[in-house]
């Protein structure tokens, strides 16, 4: 199984702050693997050093054999690597389908090549089956003509990770996408999750506080405590770790 992420040492400092200290973590291809600690561990931080929207002070990211460490957003997006933010951000002003459409590859996205394109209508036939698909595949199929804005708490969720699936993308960063969604949903989306890990291949980096319901979906486990890592391993073994159970978790570990 091959290394699709790897943070060597990664630091960031703010003025001072270090809000993520020389951390270390490997995401292997086709795994869940969930991001743990408290709030202000550095979890957050570590995601957007790896997503472009900081750059570390010092240490490597890879994504596979890439170095992009300090690339751009954009850049690390082309290359494969999306996010999605606890709050989630749609195209409000389009339909659902539109919101997958957008995010999909078109050729008229370079003008010259646009130009001299033959076969435009079909390339936009085959990704708006493509994009259907994806939205059967997240559970939005019978909310495709709908704006964005009608969507509930899960399903905006669930929007997001379509939006990650339609780009192309070999590893998704989800940041909380259980937060603010009653239990039941909390499990369809980790279930849509799962279930688009296995059929489709795609590698999932996420960051949550839920742990009880998360931690049967993750393959493995970092936990983070003042910028550091301070516990990695299969879920069991992390979440009855004394250090974490003192920083983090508490009583009652051992049942989830």
């Amino acid at each position: 199984m091959s290394n699709v992420l790897v943070t060597e040492q990664v630091t960031k400092s703010f003025e001072g702050l270090v809000a993520v200290n020389k951390a270390n973590i490997v995401v292997k291809e086709n795994t869940f693997t969930m991001l743990i600690g408290p709030n202000g561990s550095g979890k957050t931080t570590l995601i957007n050093c790896c997503t472009g929207i900081l750059k570390p002070t010092s240490g490597r990211v890879m994504l596979g054999d890439i170095d992009i460490t300090g690339w751009k957003p954009h850049q690390i997006y082309d290359v494969g690597f999306v996010r999605s933010f606890q709050i989630p951000l749609p195209f409000v002003g389009l339909t659902v389908l539109d919101n997958v459409l957008g995010a999909m590859r078109n050729v008229g996205e370079a003008p010259l090549k646009a130009f001299n394109q033959r076969n435009w209508a079909d390339q936009e036939e085959e990704n708006m089956n493509r994009a259907l698909d994806i939205l059967e595949k997240v559970g939005l199929e019978k909310h495709w003509d709908l704006p964005s804005s009608s969507l509930g708490a899960a399903q905006l969720k669930m929007l997001e990770v379509a939006k990650g699936l339609s780009s192309g993308a070999r590893i998704i960063a989800l940041d909380e996408p259980i937060g603010g969604v009653d239990t039941a949903s909390a499990h369809e989306i980790l279930s849509h999750v799962s279930r688009l890990k296995k059929e489709e291949g795609l590698t999932f980096l996420v960051v949550e506080h839920r742990i009880d319901i998360a931690a049967p979906f993750a393959d493995y486990v970092y936990a983070m405590d003042l910028g550091s890592i301070i516990s990695e391993g299969p879920p069991k073994k992390v979440l009855s770790d004394p250090k974490v159970i003192e920083v983090y978790i508490g009583k009652g570990v051992e049942q989830c």
